[in-house]
């Protein structure tokens, strides 16, 4: 296989890799110079494998979620694979819900192990199987998900320190008021017609 691969190339392979895997990967399509293969959640150990042992992509570089929440599947458990020999990535994603999880796939790449822990603190992905799966980013005690698209921006909870008590303490998010300053702000714009001219402005050119 030449080098760039050509979108109809990686079509043949896609093809190829849906009709040998026998419906462990169901779908496969070409985007922006990149295959893009499906999968069913409960297949994704087998696909993995397949794709590991079959088709020589031998490298787990990376797993992510992607959330869409108005979906019933809100979530999609995508993972990036790389042929070394091939000098060739390929993405194949399955889909899930909030309660329903997917099998780890640790056993096939040991690299998953952190990134499937993400994906866990970040979305609340659960990965049945995985070995030690507890937060990773986060914090002790943090509530939510960071990265789900329902996630407060401020988040749920701040954290301080104590004088009195001597320890770190958890206390709901207030709200901040905005505020209306008296001095002039740089970061307005000073063009002359549009905004105040910031002191020291007159020195310039005309």
């Amino acid at each position: 296989m030449s080098w760039p691969v050509s979108d109809a190339d990686l079509g043949k392979l896609g093809k190829t890799i849906v009709k040998d895997a026998k419906g462990v990967i169901t779908g496969a399509n070409v985007a922006f110079g990149e295959l893009n293969l499906t999968a069913p959640a409960a297949k994704i150990v087998e696909a993995l494998t397949y794709l590991r042992d079959v088709q020589g992509f031998h490298q787990l570089i990376d797993l992510c979620g992607v959330d869409y929440p108005e979906r019933p599947l809100r979530f999609d458990v995508v993972y990036h694979l790389l042929s070394m020999t091939k000098n060739l990535r390929v993405r194949i994603s399955v889909q899930t819900d909030e309660d329903t999880a997917v099998p780890s796939v640790v056993p096939v790449f040991v690299s998953a192990d952190w990134f499937e822990r993400e994906a866990f603190d970040m979305y609340g992905i659960f990965f049945d199987g995985h070995p030690d799966l507890r937060r990773i980013l986060t914090d002790y005690g943090f509530h939510g998900h960071p990265l789900r698209k329902d996630f407060p921006m401020t988040g749920y909870v701040e954290v301080r320190y104590d004088e009195e008590l001597k320890r770190v303490v958890y206390e709901p998010v207030k709200s901040v008021e905005w505020r209306n300053w008296d001095f002039l702000s740089p970061w307005e714009g000073a063009e002359k017609g549009f905004a105040a001219m910031l002191p020291g402005d007159e020195k310039g050119g005309k």
